[in-house]
């Protein structure tokens, strides 16, 4: 597998040529180094991807090993990518975009491939059918509090209320919601969760919140859970698999699931439309929605399947004793733009 870490500005990386044993050495390229030779072979697979790295390579190792194709990942922050395919729309460099929330992605479906379902869709969950036909779910993540127990001392933080405590200003790590899929998940939670399901009777929480941040928001997801599990931060907005595997190593971190209420939605894997390998994309869907990988995402990497013959991860709270909440889908997926324009305003303006 090659991997290609994207710079914000620029679309450059460095490339990362990984093995079974982890990441190996690096060397500086271009933003089109390594595209152009995998857009020639027909055996191999570009994908964009904002998983971790630790969470990418198992999976697609196994892939490789099982197909024999080879994949090339993209990797950088949701937004990043996403504007990479939408630059790339009349002569696509990848094929699969891997990860992104549903209420990221609904927005952007003209860029992905309308296809039929895969077999494994005969397995998912019904609340995380592909009804769509372009939006094959790949995991469930509840949104959570990240605290760092070295640093929190007796501060309670039982949910989204105690992230208000004067003692956490400046100690809260949260990512730019317009450039973090899990950040912009938290939006919509907070709103729903501290409006009691009016997301417009949220937003006095969400000033008071930004105030708390004390000037401070990340560029993204990974910065959340590192940066608390580092001790940078007190406390952290990330997803459940961001944090739970810190917690399974033994750091001195904890997950906290806001008692006002979590939302848990899943996010998906997509086909990029006009995908130049398009069997080989196929092919990694139906992979990773496989019984086999998807056990090896609970077992091992600390999510939740969306598969209804895979068991959930050990250690993790159990979904019926979490106070899980909804959203209104089509709420959500009508005012992407508004409510990220209305995070920015409030959280300039509170500086």
């Amino acid at each position: 597998m090659k991997l290609r870490k994207l710079a914000a500005a620029m679309l450059a990386a460095a490339v990362l040529t990984t093995g079974s044993a982890g990441c190996g050495g690096t060397k500086q390229a271009g933003s089109g180094s390594g595209s152009a030779a995998v857009a020639d072979d027909a055996n191999t697979l570009v994908i964009y991807c904002p998983h971790p790295l630790t969470f990418i390579n198992p999976l697609v190792e196994e892939f490789e090993k099982e197909s024999g194709v080879k994949v090339e990942v993209v990797a950088a922050g949701t937004g990043e990518l996403l504007k990479r395919v939408e630059s790339e729309k009349a002569n696509p460099l990848g094929d699969i975009f891997w990860g992104g929330s549903l209420s990221t992605m609904k927005p952007k479906a003209a860029h992905v491939s309308s296809s039929i379902p895969r077999p494994n869709e005969s397995h998912v969950q019904a609340a995380f059918k592909n009804e769509e036909g372009s939006m094959t779910r790949f995991t469930d993540i509840p949104s959570v509090i990240m605290v760092n127990t070295n640093l929190i001392g007796d501060i309670k933080v039982e949910g989204y209320e105690d992230l208000l405590n004067p003692a956490l200003k400046g100690k809260i790590a949260m990512a730019d919601p317009s450039k973090s899929s899990s950040s912009y998940e938290h939006l919509i939670n907070m709103l729903y969760a501290m409006g009691k399901g009016n997301p417009d009777q949220g937003w006095d929480y969400v000033e008071k919140f930004c105030r708390n941040l004390d000037g401070k928001l990340l560029s993204g997801s990974s910065a959340v859970y590192k940066g608390v599990a580092d001790g940078e931060y007190a406390v952290g907005c990330t997803f459940e698999e961001g944090g739970a595997k810190y917690v399974a190593d033994g750091a001195p971190v904890k997950l906290v699931y806001m008692k006002e209420g979590v939302i848990s939605k899943p996010d998906g894997i997509y086909i990029i439309k006009n995908a130049k390998h398009m069997e080989n994309a196929k092919k990694f869907i139906d992979f990773i929605t496989s019984k086999e990988a998807q056990t090896l995402i609970t077992q091992k990497l600390h999510r939740r399947s969306v598969r209804d013959d895979v068991a959930p991860p050990v250690g993790l709270l159990e979904k019926a004793d979490i106070h899980i909440i909804n959203d209104d889908e089509n709420v959500v997926n009508q005012n992407k733009k508004t409510w990220l324009d209305k995070f920015k305003d409030i959280f300039t303006s509170v500086q």
